[in-house]
């Protein structure tokens, strides 16, 4: 019924973009649309039948200008053959320009391709500004493997077919065909994509070798080649449980040869695989395999193949870390900073700088105490990139916005039936996850006390239980913690462990507000003008005197983070060649002009340089006011019972400054 249902949704959404043009990505990726687009704009119909087909010498003259192509592929080709053999699939080989040079397939199925609206023969093209959207032509024209439902075909046939593509690309970018499977959807699996990719790059690699004078592997290896293409662990087995076949990374990764491997029991080296309800396939499920030298943990993939009576089973597996590290990569647990990030020249972040970087050069704990917005997470994104742990993951977490209850499943994991709701197979903690790399723990003082003897326990002994788990997993990792609170004070109040901090505080630095940082607020406006400005609007030079004045005034207490959105506000709002005043926060403005009273009446010598220099009679400070003064005024209308309301100004006080600066409020208020 589900699978009826997806039918005819996607029936529905190919409708809906056939009629009106509309994209419903929840149903169909947007890369299909895009392809659709791609053959309306040559004018094709998905209704019209398309029977473009090379005559005998042009099939000829394109097959001897593939001759090396169709040398290296059709071995390959009829490899894959016998693995899909009598289950209705195809396997074709195209040129650049999307010409099928090779057909293979079962007898029955290549008669009835001949006699279709769209005939699939050798010397029939398929590229996709002739044919629509099919494995081989969207495949070239992606430059990418692809997998396609019947639906999301360009042309729909009478029967459905599912296709998967992958273009064949040289060393030096330049295409020379694609590699395509199709057949029904119902036998379609998650693995197609996986071994035409596979044999894909292995073409690409034997084309590379010939052209180098390199010979590939007797015939009777290739199968084999095609294996040893992919970078997990690959076990062939028979009826029996026993490996008949085992690739290199599956021999690396066990540390046993070839010949230790074949004919043994699958379960000589894995325990608990359970073969008895597999009907088709399992897909990660994480096992412990039985290594040379220990007992590892691998997600295995577990595929049946049923031929006739006979059936056999592919087994992929591939390293937990290398997919925990996988699963890093794309959730954004990665560290892109270093210590060239860090802008300022000011004493204070020089000194923390040049400090931290001699830190990084060993594993002792880090702790980073700073306030809210002062970079502590980019000083240990740096520390990581400096140090012998920068190859492996930096995870991140923010131990204050984790739910108490979560917090230890999320930092320790859990393992398979440890409380309801428990995934079955377990799951991996982050400092798991971090292992061979740097573990953040960000806000370590909002950390709840009974988890924090758990921490303390890892920090001593570098190795971590899962909950409902006996088996310690040893850790080689850094920890790094960060705060704005004052540890101390919390230890006080019994919020934080004496024993934990002490631990921690083996590496302590300071990261200075930006308030401390002498004029380092002006180089880092620079440095966000440059990242934020607009480019269709005219380059920003940078920011008046004015507002120079008013930033080394303010005291930042967002800091960093709060001269960022300043800067970005700015730059999406500025018209002009720089930014002004006027451009700024009014909070900014407030809190530099009317509450910084010691920043308005100072006059110490560089102040009066600065006056002096710039020949003007009104202070950088005075003129800001004057000018915040008269856009409040225009965005009042010229009401100064409004606009002091707005400024946080008495009346007489407002009318006071504005006869001081010379301010027509009644031609204001005439303009509206």
């Amino acid at each position: 019924m589900s699978n009826d249902l997806s039918l005819q949704r996607e029936q529905r959404a190919r409708q809906l973009f056939f009629e009106q043009g509309f994209c419903d990505l929840n149903i169909f990726p947007e890369e299909i649309y895009d392809s659709w687009r791609r053959c309306l704009a040559h004018h094709l119909d998905p209704a019209a039948p398309m029977k473009k087909v090379l005559s005998k010498g042009e099939f000829k003259m394109r097959c001897d200008q593939n001759a090396q192509l169709l040398s290296i592929a059709v071995p390959f080709m009829e490899l894959l053959y016998q693995v899909v053999k009598d289950t209705d699939f195809s396997i074709m080989l195209s040129d650049s320009d999307g010409y099928i040079l090779k057909l293979i397939g079962d007898p029955s199925i290549l008669r009835d391709y001949k006699h279709k609206d769209n005939p699939l023969v050798e010397g029939s093209c398929r590229s996709e500004n002739i044919f629509g959207t099919n494995g081989i032509g969207t495949s070239l024209a992606l430059r990418k493997p692809i997998q396609l439902t019947p639906n999301q075909h360009f042309r729909l046939e009478p029967h459905p077919v599912s296709g998967t593509g992958a273009p064949i690309i040289l060393a030096n970018g330049t295409p020379i065909g694609a590699l395509s499977m199709s057949g029904p959807p119902n036998k379609v699996h998650r693995h197609t994509l996986g071994m035409i990719t596979a044999a894909s790059r292995a073409i690409e690699e034997q084309f590379a070798l010939q052209q180098t004078n390199t010979q590939l592997a007797t015939t009777k290896n290739q199968l084999q080649t095609i294996l040893d293409t992919f970078d997990q662990g690959v076990f062939l087995i028979d009826s029996n449980y026993t490996i008949i076949d085992a690739n290199r990374t599956a021999q690396k990764l066990l540390g046993f040869g070839k010949h230790e491997i074949i004919n043994q029991s699958v379960f000589s080296f894995i325990k608990k695989l359970d073969f008895s309800n597999v009907e088709s396939a399992v897909y990660d499920v994480e096992l412990s395999f039985h290594t040379r030298f220990k007992t590892e943990n691998f997600f295995v993939t577990l595929h049946r193949i049923d031929q006739d009576a006979y059936h056999s089973f592919l087994i992929v597996f591939r390293e937990s870390e290398r997919v925990h590290n996988l699963v890093n990569k794309y959730i954004g647990s990665n560290a892109y900073f270093t210590f060239d990030d860090i802008i300022g020249e000011s004493t204070a972040i020089v000194s923390v700088k040049e400090n931290a970087q001699i830190a990084a050069q060993n594993g002792s704990n880090v702790l980073l105490v700073g306030e809210s917005g002062t970079g502590k997470e980019l000083f240990a994104q740096s520390i990581h990139n400096s140090s012998s742990f920068c190859n492996g993951p930096f995870i991140a977490v923010n131990c204050g916005a984790i739910p108490r209850t979560l917090i230890e499943s999320e930092l320790f994991g859990y393992e398979s039936g440890a409380f309801t709701g428990a995934k079955r197979s377990g799951n991996a903690g982050k400092f798991e996850l971090a292992n061979n790399g740097t573990i953040f723990l960000d806000e370590i003082g909002d950390m709840p006390y009974e988890v924090q003897i758990d921490l303390l326990r890892i920090l001593q002994t570098r190795e971590v239980t899962r909950i409902g788990g006996t088996k310690p997993i040893p850790l080689n990792i850094r920890i790094i913690a960060a705060t704005n609170v004052d540890l101390e004070q919390a230890i006080a109040e019994k919020t934080f462990r004496r024993d934990l901090y002490y631990r921690l505080n083996v590496l302590t630095f300071h990261i200075p507000p930006l308030r401390e940082r002498e004029q380092d607020a002006l180089l880092l406006a620079d440095y966000f003008i440059q990242k934020y400005q607009q480019p269709h609007r005219q380059s920003l030079l940078g920011i008046s005197p004015s507002v120079r004045q008013l930033f080394l005034q303010y005291p930042w207490p967002g800091n960093i983070r709060e001269l960022e959105n300043t800067i970005e506000r700015a730059c999406l709002l500025t018209q002009e060649h720089e930014i002004s005043p006027k451009h700024l926060p009014i909070n900014i403005l407030k809190g530099t002009i009317f509450h910084n009273s010691a920043s308005s009446q100072r006059d110490d010598k560089a102040f009066r340089i600065q006056i002096a220099s710039s020949g003007s009679s009104i202070r950088p400070v005075e003129a800001a006011e004057k000018e915040l003064i008269e856009t409040t005024l225009k965005i009042c209308c010229g009401n100064i019972k409004e606009t002091a309301e707005r400024l946080g100004l008495s009346r007489r006080t407002l009318y006071r400054k504005v006869d001081k600066y010379h301010i027509d409020y009644y031609g204001i208020r005439k303009l509206f």
